[in-house]
């Protein structure tokens, strides 16, 4: 019987098997003198037995075999293709599909997992129970190329292994965990497998995440200080408009004492050092008056070549660059020369043993793609103004504060603070923004972008001749007593008769007793008791379309409707002023003599 096992098929088994029982039965009958008729049945028994053999088990086994082999070469679809049948040969193929059908699906699912992993944006590893990394996709790899590294091996946190082990030992998950390379911060978590006794990890850099979170906070910060210095220095200009006013009109006396006008000169001399430093605190939160006209920032800054020399020095080299056609900006060039001197002084106080300063200017495209690196810019058409020194460079977090109002590194008593945060302050009241690019030891880089203009700016026109009074009726609406006082002194001296209020609501009921005889509103722009100088002068102009009006105000005029400054040709007044100015904007606006806006 075992000689029957070495046969290679079943047909050649059952025949092996036939013949080796024939042989004993065709003895024993001899022997025996079986009658030949018994010994026929017999062999015709084991003949059905062949042939049942053959049909009912053999092709079925062949065809088990067979969808066997198959399934092993890869072939998931292969099945059996027999009938169902109730025996056990009909449930064993049954079964064997149903197994097979089963396998296939779950090499599909670990298929799709498989390249879910391999595929995913993020970078995956496999690491054993000791720590050691068998297996990473391609997110890992490119992941370890940006950084620098040949393999994801090289990017691993420090006590990666430790890391390992304890995630399988305790079965909790690590979280959130931050490591540097160079300038790259990465953040990895840590999955235990226990049933595998493996550990998943998961990078990703969050440079760039880290990044506009850190320029979000920044910009939040500057917003709450702007908020903060422009409400200072509005009620600071009140005070300084006092000053200036009384200090002017006294020097204006013709028998002023020779020993009362020193005095007088000297506070007045103080008051206009002082304003100048308002105008700083509200060039920093956008706050400030600009006088916008069409400008070509070549022209601009060219101008300034010798300026800036006598500045820096003979030890520092100054480079200008700029395309010869350059598009214009609406700009105040007051404001545009005060932001460069800034930013030069800077710079050379940066540069203490000389250097090189470079000023140059570019037309530039902002799209989508520079954007996401760079949030607080917007797209469009722009000049880049670029100021790049060789100095001492800055590290990141004095780069966090240089913009802040009264920071500084410089020694007390050689800095204001004020420099930078004026420049700030300037480049957002021209609807741009500015970048800096910093390292210690490597200098400097401030990158102002400025809108290209695609309209020139109408320039304001100026009335001719001295300053004259007059008989019209002012209505005075200033919050601030000693200021509205002052006003009211110095435009009575001038001859106008004068009504006063304190608020908008006060305005109104000093309107309906006098609205016949006011011939112009003087009215300071923000003011208390939920009315603007706006909305009072909407509602008076309702009543009287030609009534005049002046808007006073030491922060800028984007309050005003454009529409509205057109309809009723308004002033602006910008405090702190002289009794002169005063005087000369009341009686231009009483005279139509122009808009100064």
């Amino acid at each position: 019987m075992k000689k029957l096992t070495t046969f290679s098929t079943v047909r050649l088994k059952l025949a092996g098997t036939v013949f080796l029982l024939i042989v004993p039965a065709l003895l024993m009958a001899y022997i025996y003198d079986v009658p030949m008729g018994c010994l026929a049945v017999g062999f015709m028994a084991l003949v059905a037995a062949w042939m049942g053999g053959e049909f009912f088990v053999r092709r079925q086994v062949q065809a088990l075999s067979a969808t066997a082999s198959r399934i092993a070469d890869g072939d998931l679809t292969a099945r059996t293709g027999l009938p169902a049948a109730a025996d056990e040969l009909g449930q064993l193929a049954g079964i064997f599909d149903r197994m097979a059908e089963s396998l296939g699906q779950r090499i599909c699912d670990m298929e799709r997992l498989a390249a879910f992993a391999q595929f995913n944006p993020y970078a995956a590893m496999e690491f054993t129970n000791e720590g050691r990394l068998i297996w990473f996709n391609r997110a890992a790899s490119e992941l370890s190329l940006s950084v620098g590294q040949k393999d994801p091996s090289g990017i691993l946190p420090e006590g990666a292994e430790e890391i390992i082990r304890d995630c399988l030992a305790t079965g909790r998950s690590r979280l959130y965990l931050e490591t540097k390379i160079g300038r790259h911060t990465l953040s990895w978590s840590f999955h235990p497998v226990p049933q595998n006794r493996m550990v998943h990890g998961y990078a990703e850099d969050i440079t760039l995440r880290l990044t506009l979170e850190e320029q979000l906070r920044q910009s939040q910060k500057m917003d709450s200080i702007e908020q903060l210095v422009g409400g200072v220095a509005h009620d600071f200009n009140n005070l300084l408009t006092i000053i200036q006013g009384h200090s002017s009109a006294l020097l204006a006396r013709p028998a002023l004492p020779a020993d009362m006008a020193s005095p007088v000169q000297a506070v007045s001399s103080a008051a206009e050092r002082a304003a100048g430093l308002t105008r700083q605190l509200l060039m920093f939160s956008r706050k400030n008056v600009v006088q916008r006209s069409r400008l070509n920032l070549g022209e601009v800054i060219g101008n300034m070549n010798a300026r800036l020399s006598r500045l820096l020095g003979e030890s520092i080299l100054l480079q200008f660059q700029s395309p010869e056609a350059l598009p214009p900006v609406s700009g105040d060039a007051g404001m545009i020369e005060q932001m460069v001197m800034n930013l030069s002084a800077n710079a050379r106080d940066a540069m203490p043993a000389g250097g090189k300063l470079l000023v140059s200017l570019k037309p530039v495209a902002i799209g989508r793609a520079y954007l996401e690196a760079h949030p607080a810019g917007r797209a469009g058409a722009f000049v880049r103004l670029r100021i790049s020194d060789t100095g001492t460079g800055m590290d990141r977090a004095t780069q966090s504060r240089i913009f802040e109002p009264f920071f500084t590194t410089k020694e007390i008593g050689k800095g204001t603070g004020l420099g930078l945060a004026t420049v700030y302050g300037i480049v957002k009241q021209h609807e741009g923004w500015i970048e800096v690019n910093s390292e210690p030891g490597q200098g400097a880089t401030f990158d102002l972008f400025f809108p290209i203009l695609e309209k020139a700016a109408a320039a304001p026109k100026r009335r001719a001749g001295g300053v004259g009074g007059g008989a019209e009726t002012i209505l005075i609406v200033e919050d601030e007593p000693l200021l509205r006082e002052m006003t009211r002194e110095i435009l009575a001296a001038y001859g106008y008769k004068i009504l006063e209020a304190a608020t908008g609501k006060e305005a109104l009921e000093v309107w309906k007793q006098h609205h016949a005889a006011v011939d112009l509103l003087l009215t300071d722009l923000i003011m208390p008791a939920g009315m603007s100088g706006v909305d009072l002068a909407e509602k008076l102009l309702a009543d009287h379309p030609n009534l005049r009006v002046v808007f006073t105000s030491g922060c800028n005029t984007r309050a005003l409707d454009a529409e509205l400054r057109l309809r009723s040709q308004a002033r602006f007044l910008p405090k702190p002023f002289t009794c002169a100015e005063l005087a000369e904007n009341v009686r231009n606006c009483l005279d139509r003599n122009g808009v100064n806006y």
